[in-house]
């Protein structure tokens, strides 16, 4: 898995910004501080023109291509184990499409975004442009690689203009981000970046008026709750979020499952099966620590 350090974390200090459509084919990102709640860009977030400053990122590249050999199902039974308090959080618990399924799992770090479709900007076309580049500063900055975590805030018109398609996806893709994980809607599925997965609630022809009412803050997606730099991993399942200070421990508890599982499955696709080896085996499985 190629890996991205350059540029820095903003986590739990990202600067929120608002941007929004023009109807344009360029799909629509202006943007603008919202300078009216006190936020500002923190000292360490480079600004354009600076020199990139590089941190040691929070998990080490091993551990995150440790985990992309593991499908998301498996990481949720590994979390379970180490984490029981984890069981009912943490992961996506509704259904999400993906047009991908045979795309191999991903992990990275998360990029946040929030986006609505069914109102119009009033931003004038040079601010969104201008606006524009902070986004892709963010998106193409900080720990690496990433993935792009973004909720639909139209609520029952969720999923009303699609954010994602052929452009879209791939300037994420060359910005460093593996996929994206949405509760809103994609197109152009023929014209999207090879190799680029998408988790998204539904598909659609039209971007409506869809814009980004702000990005760097915590969303909720399909259930599951995300801050900006959280570490995701996702698949045709769906995605997790996986705590910095456990996932160097989820390989070994996902080989742990691993053996568990194998008297079970042995027995039951062997054309000896019966109840009473079912039994042994729920026993020996039981045993398996």
């Amino acid at each position: 898995m190629s890996m991205h350090h350059s540029g820095i974390s903003c986590r739990g200090n990202a600067k929120l910004w608002l941007f929004a459509s023009s109807g344009n084919t360029s799909h629509e990102l202006g943007l603008v501080a919202i300078s009216a709640i006190g936020l500002s860009r923190p000292k360490s977030c480079q600004k354009s023109g600076e020199t990139p400053v590089t941190n040691a990122a929070p998990v080490p590249a091993s551990v995150l291509e440790a985990l992309a050999r593991y499908d998301t199902p498996t990481i949720c039974n590994a979390m379970e184990v180490i984490a029981p308090e984890r069981r009912l959080i943490g992961y996506t618990t509704k259904p999400l499409v993906c047009p991908f399924p045979d795309l191999p799992p991903i992990v990275g770090y998360a990029r946040t975004v929030a986006i609505r479709s069914v109102l119009k900007s009033g931003l004038p076309a040079d601010e969104q442009a201008r606006r524009r580049i902070e986004y892709y500063e963010y998106v193409g900055t900080g720990f690496g690689p990433r993935i792009s975590v973004i909720q639909d805030i139209d609520g029952a018109d969720v999923g009303y203009g699609a954010f994602w398609g052929e452009v879209q996806s791939n300037v994420h893709k060359a910005l460093g981000c593996l996929g994206v994980v949405t509760d809103g809607s994609i197109r152009d599925i023929p014209q999207w970046a090879p190799g680029f997965q998408a988790l998204a609630g539904s598909i659609g022809p039209s971007h409506a008026w869809v814009h980004a009412e702000s990005f760097g803050g915590e969303v909720r997606v399909s259930g599951m709750t995300v801050k900006s730099d959280d570490l995701i991993h996702a698949d045709r399942h769906g995605a997790i979020v996986i705590p910095y200070d456990l996932a160097a421990k989820l390989p070994d508890a996902c080989e742990l499952c691993g053996r568990r599982e194998t008297p079970i499955l042995e027995i039951a696709r062997s054309k000896d099966f019966s109840l009473e080896k079912l039994k042994a085996a729920l026993k020996k499985s039981a045993e398996i620590h």
